[in-house]
């Protein structure tokens, strides 16, 4: 086992490994997952925040980095003409399953606190294995050099503190969300003193502008 720190993702990252982690422990008999099963993981709205619509290439290239860091895997069974994928987050680091489970739940649904964390992870397996919840989080917190998960102190209007994971990366938007734009050239103003010429030919002064007895088009 090798204990390494959170290593930072950016948020599609946080949701496809999440997703996988899920899957796994509540609906076993669809793991692992094709691409289009994934997506439609990323993008459901229960047990969601924030809601997403991915489309397959923000969930390929997401896919991408994680099985470059690799805590994710592809599966070419016999018989199966698609693609299946499959997290490998315990192999890679050395965390137990109900690790992982609390990890994908903070990072499908953000900070929560204790009775939620308890409330969402039901259908994992390996939490009572090492004590619940509670002792499954002071364990992420603080058994490694670098924590993976910390407590947030009561924020006003709030009844309970939270627990949040360490994972994510400050970046707003991946590199492949990230689109060059030309920048948009300001319209020129016109100089003090000189009066803007309507659109058209050269020197032409629209006919509303002559004095009412000469209103006619030049030639």
């Amino acid at each position: 086992m090798v204990d390494v720190g959170p290593v930072k993702m950016a948020p599609e990252e946080l949701r496809v490994l999440g997703c996988l982690i899920e899957k796994q422990h509540t609906t076993p008999d669809q793991y692992p997952l094709t691409m289009n099963a994934l997506v439609v993981a990323c993008n459901q709205t229960s047990n969601r925040s924030p809601v997403t619509a991915y489309d397959h290439g923000t969930v390929e290239a997401a896919l991408g980095l994680l099985r470059q860091r690799g805590v994710a895997r592809a599966v070419l069974a016999p018989g199966n003409r698609a693609t299946k994928y499959r997290h490998v987050l315990d192999e890679a680091w050395g965390l137990t399953q109900g690790e992982c489970a609390v990890i994908a739940v903070l990072a499908l649904r953000g900070a929560q606190t204790l009775n939620e964390l308890h409330a969402r992870t039901e259908r994992y397996s390996g939490l009572e294995d090492l004590g619940g919840v509670e002792a499954v989080l002071d364990r992420l917190a603080g058994r490694y050099e670098q924590p993976y998960v910390r407590r947030i102190g009561r924020q006003p209007g709030q009844r309970e503190e939270r627990w949040t994971h360490l994972w994510a990366t400050s970046r707003s938007s991946p590199p492949w969300a990230q689109r060059s734009r030309r920048p948009i050239s300001p319209r020129p103003r016109p100089r003090p003193g000189r009066a803007s010429r309507p659109q058209g030919r050269p020197g032409a002064v629209r006919a509303s502008e002559w004095p009412p007895w000469n209103r006619r088009w030049p030639t």
